[in-house]
């Protein structure tokens, strides 16, 4: 493990911050919102910082996978860190936990907010925060290395830490073209959205701030009801379908850019709009026999629209509100719950587990079962025509044990903190998926603002762990990835 390159690279990055963080200065002097300086001088320190960073220290070889783990982790880390300048110096922040709660939360495409009054916020701040989402989603990481050729050798080892899934996919031979070709698809979507938003009758800025939070599965709105605050059916169906594109492999997208769509083809892609589809259908309906919309306007249009929007809106972590599912019937939120624990397709900007790997973990249970009764049988899982090698189910299973012990983990901290039940369980699940809203005190018409410190601060630390998938970051605490040099010379 070489620090310099960690260094090097995480300095480098936070440079594209710095950048960043002056486009939003340029938002807030365009709408004289207040905070234009705030952002200016954040950018600033970060561009100072960065480039000390980068300029002291060299990288002599190629990034070895150790170092890749490091570099995402630490490269997180400092993002989250330095993207809290412009809540704490704008004074819109009250703490300097809740500053980084919300910059890494940004960052990870969360979305769990600390602010009560999203509305009152300036412009600037509600534009850093759908940049930081749009940044964090596709992973400003694979932005480096499709801008930056000379990380393209050791590009695969910061690839496979980054990109959200257990089969990061090369599209070309080398990673500074897949990830351009990544960042053309996200950006291609992103544009479309804006597009289609503004025809609905939003503003640009509402346009711009919603596409980004969209395609990044982030979930921060302008709204304080988020998407229920524009009270249009039309918008909520553009959002719909977006939410839907961002939890699908961007790989697929590539290839349908291309002439040649393969989705049907995909087994993962099948079921995971299997699974939004039955979730949504089981939503509507119990909503409907309930009485949950009897007497709104509309009622069993609306009733639809709300579970499917919900169904998505979990499945893939975004986020996004279009009703108060905690009052519906507990049925619901019991699919809701369950919904929680999925996440988007692998290689999407969703959280959560991913669809592959709950489809690959049904298909191992399969086959234990089966091997109970036939002992002798050779059983092999299948996904497609492929099949799945033993110790890529077994560290499926190993995976989703610690994302289960996380979640309680979490749960129980929140519970010596104070919280309730349901609460605890909701925040920890929240913040591990990177969903944003939860459960209990948490839930969708809530927000995290009236936490403690303490308490933002482990679920900082939960939304990175989430994010950056468990193993990536959990590595860092193993005495063996620490054995090499560690100075700076």
């Amino acid at each position: 493990m070489s620090l310099r390159h960690v260094a090097n690279v995480v300095g480098l990055l936070l440079v594209f911050v710095a950048v960043a963080m002056a486009v939003a200065g340029l938002v807030s002097w365009f709408y004289s919102d207040g905070v234009t300086g705030a952002f200016f001088l954040s950018a600033l320190i970060t561009l100072v910082v960065g480039l000390a960073a980068y300029g002291l220290t060299t990288v002599s070889h190629d990034i070895t996978v150790r170092e890749g783990y490091a570099i995402v982790t630490f490269a997180w880390t400092a993002m989250g860190l330095f993207g809290a300048l412009p809540f704490l110096l704008s004074g819109t922040a009250g703490s300097v936990a809740g500053a980084i709660f919300e910059s890494i939360s940004g960052f990870t495409t969360t979305g769990a907010t600390i602010f009560t009054d999203v509305e009152a916020l300036p412009e600037g701040i509600l534009f850093w925060r759908a940049l930081s989402h749009w940044l964090g989603g596709m992973g400003i990481i694979v932005l480096v290395i499709a801008v930056l050729p000379f990380l393209g050798v050791g590009g695969m080892q910061l690839f496979k830490a980054e990109v959200p899934g257990p089969t990061p996919e090369r599209l070309r031979p080398r990673m500074t073209q897949t990830a351009k070709l990544l960042w053309l698809v996200y950006v291609g979507l992103t544009g479309a959205q804006v597009v289609l938003y503004m025809a609905g009758g939003m503003s640009a800025f509402n346009a711009v701030t919603h596409a980004f939070a969209t395609l990044a599965t982030g979930g921060f709105s302008t709204m304080n009801d988020s998407l229920a605050g524009f009270d249009s059916a039309y918008i909520q169906y553009v959002t719909i379908l977006f939410m839907y594109f961002a939890g699908v492999n961007f790989t697929l997208h590539f290839y349908a850019f291309s002439g040649k769509p393969t989705f049907w083809r995909d087994t993962e892609w099948r079921f995971y709009s299997a699974l939004i589809l039955a979730a949504a259908v089981m939503l509507a309906a119990t909503n409907l026999t309930t009485g949950a919309y009897a007497g709104v306007a509309g009622g069993i249009e609306r009733a639809v629209r709300d579970g499917l929007f919900q169904a998505v809106a979990i499945t893939t972590t975004t986020g996004f509100v279009s009703a108060d599912f905690q009052v519906w019937h507990p049925f619901a939120q019991v699919i809701l719950f369950v919904l929680l624990f999925t996440g988007g397709m692998a290689g999407s900007t969703g959280g959560g587990v991913k669809i592959m790997r709950v489809l690959l973990l049904i298909k191992a249970t399969a086959i234990q079962l089966k091997k109970h009764l036939h002992p002798r049988a050779i059983l092999l899982a299948r996904v497609g025509s492929r099949v799945v090698k033993e110790d890529v189910l077994a560290n499926i299973v190993g995976f989703v044990i610690l994302y289960v012990l996380l979640v309680l983990a979490g749960a129980l901290v929140m519970g010596f903190l104070g919280m309730d039940l349901l609460t605890a369980l909701g925040a920890s699940i929240a913040t591990v998926g990177n969903i944003g809203p939860g459960l209990g005190n948490v839930g969708p018409t809530d927000n995290y603002g009236w936490m403690s410190g303490s308490a933002l601060t482990v679920l900082s630390f939960l939304m990175i762990v989430g994010r950056l998938e468990i193993y990536t970051v959990l590595l860092l605490f193993h005495p063996g990835t620490w054995k090499a040099r560690r100075s700076f010379k």
